[in-house]
């Protein structure tokens, strides 16, 4: 028998309800370019004119993956992939900031294949295919028939929880083992959420051990993260350290270090537990002081890519890192909160300039240039991706919050 809970281990119903929605954002006395966050307001209507192009050719129940300039062709995929909530999520912040109809008309019709994918039991990612899309449409009109889609999506990713290991498996293997990626860490805001609406605190219990866990195994003395770790599924130990998409095991790969720093940022707003938020300045310091972080902040694939100064960006780190860290400076000091608000202040500035962001029409209507997915199995390298969108109209939403 699950027990059901009025509050959650000490914290206040209040204080957990905080920004449980995808975007929402702690108002603080941060320092904002009042000019950049007025000019998002065009940024939002240019990103909607792109989305249309992108819409205009998608096939029914497909979902738009990435475009290939040099083809000329786009790569869809269907519902069960894990990017497929970041679509409907992107028009549905776009929506929010524009009110084109249209836009929401689109979010509304996807949402319909991506519907039964409530049930996937297959896939750690049902926080990104699900909150971002159904969850960002239950906070702009809430509806009974979106909380039963995201309850029963929880209720699917905690079918891969181990207690034995203390985390949600990612990857599915034939092989003795257990893999948990720091992607992961994405994935945990639905959990939350769910405690958070139905009073069962199981939920809840999953979402820390698995974070716990993560802190424990993940990260170097430098906290820097691994991408993948290989436990023993029988006893919990570790078997591997290992980092899949990133440049070698040993190696700090981009796009990891802001899933961690994302992640453990939503840790600490759902618990107010201080070591999520230790974890959270940590990592941010490791990003943000390292010698190979670019001027304009954009940083390389892999902070130890080989052919650094040549090496491909990734524009989807920046725009999750932008995002996490304009929550993350309404937790800490005025020091620390300035130092977060003017690092992610250039990245949105390098984000929305010619070097970033798509000419009107092109880039097979994504908005974002310059996105790294897999470069060592040389997938999806120097492209446009749902999620670097996804997350850059989120940071931009946040910055224009905080600039109010």
């Amino acid at each position: 028998m699950k027990r059901r809970i009025s509050w959650m281990h000490g914290v206040a119903a209040g204080a957990f309800v905080l920004a449980m929605a995808c975007g929402t954002q702690k108002q603080t006395t941060a320092t904002t370019d009042k000019a950049l966050a007025q000019s998002f307001d065009k940024e939002f209507v240019d990103a909607g004119a792109q989305y249309k192009v992108l819409a205009k050719d998608l096939p029914a129940d497909k979902f738009p993956k990435t475009y290939f300039p040099t083809t000329g062709k786009h790569e869809y995929s269907n519902s069960g992939w894990w990017c497929s909530g970041f679509y409907p999520g992107t028009l549905l912040y776009i929506y929010e900031q524009t009110k084109d109809q249209a836009l929401y008309t689109e979010a509304m019709r996807i949402l319909e294949p991506l519907k039964k994918e409530q049930y996937n039991k297959s896939t750690h990612d049902l926080g990104f295919m699900m909150f971002c899309s159904f969850g960002t449409a239950n906070r702009l009109q809430p509806k009974p028939e979106y909380k039963e889609i995201l309850i029963n999506s929880a209720k699917s990713l905690c079918t891969r929880f181990d207690p034995k290991v203390g985390c949600i498996k990612s990857w599915d293997s034939k092989k003795p083992e257990f893999l948990v990626i720091i992607d992961n860490m994405m994935n945990l805001e639905l959990l939350f959420w769910a405690t958070q609406v139905t009073g069962d605190s199981s939920y809840y219990k999953i979402a820390v051990t698995h974070a716990n866990t993560t802190i424990k195994n993940h990260f170097r003395p430098d906290y820097s993260s691994y991408h993948v770790i290989n436990y023993n599924p029988e006893t919990g130990a570790v078997q591997q350290k290992r980092t899949a998409q990133g440049f070698a095991d040993e190696s700090a790969w981009a796009r990891g270090q802001a899933w961690g720093l994302y992640g453990f940022t939503v840790m600490y707003r759902a618990t107010k537990d201080k070591k999520y938020l230790d974890q959270a300045n940590h990592i941010a310091n490791y990003y943000l002081t390292h010698p190979n972080l670019p001027a304009d902040k954009v940083p390389y694939w892999d902070f130890n890519a080989p052919d650094i100064p040549n090496a491909k960006r990734d524009a989807s780190a920046a725009a999750i890192t932008a995002a996490a860290l304009l929550e993350l400076q309404g937790y800490v000091d005025a020091g620390k909160a300035k130092v977060y608000t003017d690092a992610a202040t250039t990245m949105l500035r390098s984000l929305s300039s010619a070097a970033y962001k798509a000419p009107a029409g092109t880039n097979g209507g994504f908005i974002i240039e310059h996105c790294v997915g897999h470069l060592p199995a040389k997938s999806e390298v120097d492209v446009p991706l749902t999620y670097a969108d996804y997350y850059y109209v989120e940071a931009m939403k946040r910055y224009k919050d905080l600039s109010k």
